[in-house]
């Protein structure tokens, strides 16, 4: 591995943590109803954990509302149970035909709650990126006690992959900062 390879590796790995925590926050309930929430959600099917969206068509009809409607009418108890199982809070109606999730107005303890949830991601997020850069710096060094790279070289290289991790540590921070507005507001 030469030290552009190490840059570029680190760069995509960077990218990658950041997508993550873009994944982690859709699954953060805001007062708005967005099919991501019941993205995690799995159901018992035929001894099978299913997720939601795979036996199902998933819809936000209005701002406040989901409505998932099973291909497979004998998945919708199932559905259900699952729905009240998880960590969300919501509650599920079954009309025979859709079973809709009423999205109440959050309150604003659970607004808290859910905005220390969301500084909890950026942090693992930004924990995530440490470590990429740590396994960069490990590289590189490794490449100069093989004589590849000058202390010169390894100093620039490393002031690279700080730079990187600057940058991308930024964007965490404006990602959380951005839902914790979109938590608090009202």
């Amino acid at each position: 591995m030469d030290k552009d390879s190490i840059l570029l590796d680190g760069e995509d790995r960077m990218e990658k943590a950041l997508k993550a925590l873009e994944r982690d926050f859709a699954k953060l309930r805001t007062g708005r109803a967005t099919t991501a929430l019941v993205d995690g959600i799995k159901v018992d099917y035929y001894g099978t954990p299913t997720p939601v969206s795979q036996m199902s068509t998933v819809t936000v009809p209005d701002s406040r509302t989901i409505a998932i409607q099973p291909w497979d009418r004998g998945g919708m108890s199932l559905i259900e149970k699952a729905i009240l199982k998880s960590d969300l809070g919501l509650t599920p109606v079954n009309d025979g035909k859709i079973i809709r999730i009423s999205i109440p107005p959050l309150t604003e303890e659970r607004r808290k709650e859910l905005s220390k949830i969301a500084r909890k991601y950026g942090e693992e997020a930004k924990v995530a990126l440490r470590n990429i850069r740590r396994d960069a710096n490990d590289s590189l060094k490794k490449l100069e006690k093989d004589k590849v790279l000058t202390e010169d070289e390894l100093k620039k290289a490393t002031e690279e992959v700080q730079k990187l991790t600057d940058k991308f540590v930024a964007g965490v921070d404006k990602k959380c900062q951005a839902k914790e507005k979109e938590i608090m507001d009202i």
